[in-house]
């Protein structure tokens, strides 16, 4: 037996004791030297699971290096906001506020979970705070005007968002023209619409037994019984993460690939259920959890399965990330850009419906404001990126957390509103420079 074969063999042994395969360790002959004898190549993330507690923290610090930052700067700024306003007013962490704080950042984070489709294109809509105003107005006109069933008024509001999104979409990827002036287009012509509906007075109240209006109205809570309610999302999210992991351990150790580890997985599980179980008994102590919250973070879910595990979902990536290299991999470019914009205008529908529910009307006010910026600041903080082709949709979940604290902590200490949007704008800045030097860095590192 060669000394080539024997080299192999033992690879084989080795990866076969760490879950891998010969895949995953392989030799390989130097590249300034093509007849030196084979190098061990050895995949990090077996190296890692070997080494335990310190090849996790040795990782971390690699990645760190590296500028594959995730999460980690949104968490530690939001551990440092909710601190801040702790020691300035002792009722900010109370469950009333928190509760709050849990409701109100539904609604512009629907907004923000299009626009993470969108960003991963390395694009941007202007036009989904308008689709939103529209969609209240559409809903508002179809129930008070016409009395349309309020379920089927919802289901032609949304279908409607969607329609526009996939014509800007439209215009975008087969006429060409720029995104930014597509949309902004959007912005004036379906705002000026919205004022068109609303008429001379400007607003169309809704009566708050409409279906839709009073499930997402803020005295509208999941079950009906909040203490129930809280510990039962609690359990299904714990237990569907524990089933999830375990399920995907057993596939990667059949294909014979790097899986976590039982331990890893039960820590991760466990941390899940410190987290949500403490969440739901802070939410119990004040009214519950809403249906606009559970709502929202089921939309987090589904989109975060559509994003990670379907194929749709590594197409969008695969555009964000090069377009020359998805149409020459057999990626429909125009189709993708055209469905992610549809997309963007469905979840602005919804995140008008949202507000629709706040107030019980449609009014001038309605996605209008800051509500666009602070949708767009809200995908960009929580850590998706400008440049297209890496983020998360639970970006939109930590953005609005951001966000709404910074709002409901100034209006606790009774900041103006000028200051808000100061203290955001500097937020957003330093979100986008994280951002261009985690780039810069994964470059630097052969990784971008």
């Amino acid at each position: 037996m060669s000394d080539t074969s024997k080299t192999v063999k033992s690879d084989t042994t080795k990866a076969e004791k760490t879950g891998g395969v010969v895949e995953e360790q392989s030799t390989v002959a130097p590249a300034d030297d093509p007849t030196a004898a084979p190098v061990s190549v050895v995949d990090p993330r077996l190296l890692v699971r070997e080494e335990g507690l310190k090849g996790y923290v040795t990782e971390f610090k690699r990645k760190v290096k590296g500028g594959e930052l995730g999460s980690l700067p949104v968490v530690i700024g939001l551990i440092v906001i909710w601190t801040i306003f702790q020691f300035k007013n002792d009722r900010f962490l109370s469950a009333e506020n928190l509760s709050n704080i849990s409701f109100f950042l539904s609604a512009t984070g629907m907004l923000a979970i299009g626009l993470v489709f969108v960003l991963l294109l390395g694009e941007i809509d202007l036009s989904v705070g308008s689709v939103s105003g529209l969609a209240s107005t559409l809903f508002a006109v179809f129930v008070v005007d016409h009395t349309m069933n309020p379920w089927l008024s919802l289901l032609l509001t949304i279908i409607t968002g969607v329609a526009i999104g996939a014509l800007h979409g439209w215009f975008f990827a087969k006429i060409g023209v720029p995104a930014f002036v597509v949309t902004l287009a959007g912005f004036l012509g379906w705002n000026g619409l919205m004022l068109w509906l609303l008429g001379s007075s400007g607003t169309i109240n809704i009566p708050s037994d409409s279906g839709p209006v009073h499930l997402l109205g803020q005295n509208s809570f999941f079950m009906d019984q909040a203490i129930i309610g809280a510990y039962v999302l609690a359990g299904l999210g714990v237990g569907s993460m524990l089933i999830g992991s375990f399920g995907e351990q057993r596939r990667r150790r059949i294909a014979g690939v790097p899986y976590r580890p039982t331990s890893e997985i039960l820590l991760r599980v466990g941390a899940l259920a410190v987290a949500s179980f403490t969440a739901a008994a802070v939410l119990n102590n004040a009214a519950g959890v809403s249906n606009a919250l559970v709502i929202f973070l089921a939309a987090l879910v589904i989109v975060d399965f559509v994003l990670r595990r379907t194929t749709f979902g590594r197409q969008v990536f695969a555009v964000g990330g090069g377009i020359e290299a998805a149409r020459r991999a057999g990626i429909n470019v125009p189709m993708i850009r055209i469905t992610v914009f549809a997309i963007a205008g469905g979840f602005a529908a919804v995140g008008g419906m949202f507000f629709a529910g706040q107030t019980a009307s449609a009014t001038l006010n309605a996605g209008g404001g800051n509500t666009l910026m602070l949708a767009i600041a809200a995908a960009v903080i929580g850590g998706t990126s400008l440049f297209g082709g890496r983020g998360t949709v639970w970006s939109a979940l930590l953005g609005m957390l951001v966000i709404q604290s910074i709002q409901t902590g100034l209006d606790l200490l009774n900041m103006n509103t000028s200051i808000q949007y100061m203290i955001t704008g500097g937020v957003l800045l330093g979100a986008v420079v994280i951002d261009s030097i985690s780039r810069k860095s994964q470059k630097a590192a052969g990784r971008g």
